[in-house]
C-alpha cells in the first residue's frame, strides 16, 4: 500500500510525538551515576508504557504536594494542582492492603537499612538473621529511597520504598508495602516533603 506525499506529512507529527514520547521516557530511566549506589539505566521496552512515570491529566480535591495511593489500580499520584499529576506505577505487598485512609510522610530515608518484623522473624531463620538491620544497598528490599508514613505522631510501618524486582511493578506481592521502581521512587522522594500527606485509596 503507498502513502501519498500529503498522508506522510500530515502523520508526521504523530510519528515524531512518539518518538519523542519514547526518548522522554528512556531518559526518565536512564543509568544514575550520582548516588551511593548507582543505578544501571532500565530498557524503556521492559516497562509497560501505563506503568512509566508520567505527568496525567488527575482531578482529586485534595491539595498538591499530596500523594494519592491507589492500590487497586496500582498507581500512586503525586499531585500538582490544576487537574494535573505526577503518575507512577507499583507494586502492593499485602503489607500494603493493610492501610487505608490519610497518613502523613514522617521521615524519609535514602538507601534505606530494612529491619524484618518480628512475624517475619518468627517464620523463617534468615530472618531471624536480619534481626538488627540489613544495611542499605543495592540487595535491600527497600530499594534506593523510603518514605515512612505516620499517623497521630505514630510510625504506622507503612512505607513508600523502592524495589530491586522491578518486575514487580503493576503486582500484588507477597510481601512489603507500596514499592516503586528505584528511578521513580527517587523522583517522588525529590518532590515530596517530611509532613507531606499521604491518601491509601483501597477497593
Amino acid at each position: 500500500m503507498s502513502i501519498s506525499r500529503r498522508g506522510f506529512l500530515a502523520g508526521l507529527p504523530l510519528l515524531m510525538a512518539g518518538c519523542a514520547s519514547t526518548v522522554s521516557d528512556q531518559a526518565n530511566y536512564a543509568t544514575v551515576s550520582n548516588e551511593e549506589f548507582p543505578l544501571k539505566a532500565v530498557p524503556i521496552e521492559k516497562i509497560k508504557p501505563e506503568l512509566r512515570r508520567q505527568e496525567v491529566a488527575y482531578v482529586t480535591p485534595h491539595a498538591p504536594g499530596t500523594v494519592v495511593v491507589d492500590t487497586p489500580a496500582r498507581r500512586a499520584y503525586f499531585v500538582l494542582g490544576n487537574g494535573r499529576a505526577i503518575r507512577y506505577g507499583v507494586g502492593v505487598g499485602r503489607a500494603g492492603l493493610a492501610l487505608a485512609g490519610n497518613a502523613y510522610v514522617g521521615r524519609k530515608a535514602e538507601w534505606p537499612s530494612w529491619t524484618p518484623t518480628p512475624n517475619m522473624q518468627r517464620r523463617e531463620e534468615r530472618y531471624r538473621k536480619l534481626a538488627g538491620g540489613m544495611p542499605g544497598g543495592p540487595n535491600n528490599p527497600l530499594g534506593a529511597r523510603a518514605m515512612y508514613l505516620y499517623r497521630n505522631g505514630n510510625d504506622t510501618m507503612f512505607r513508600l520504598h523502592g524495589t530491586n524486582q522491578p518486575e514487580s511493578i503493576g503486582l500484588a506481592m507477597s510481601s512489603g508495602c507500596i514499592r516503586f521502581m528505584n528511578h521513580d521512587i527517587i523522583d517522588l522522594y525529590n518532590r515530596v516533603q517530611v509532613g507531606a500527606k499521604v491518601v491509601v485509596l483501597q477497593a
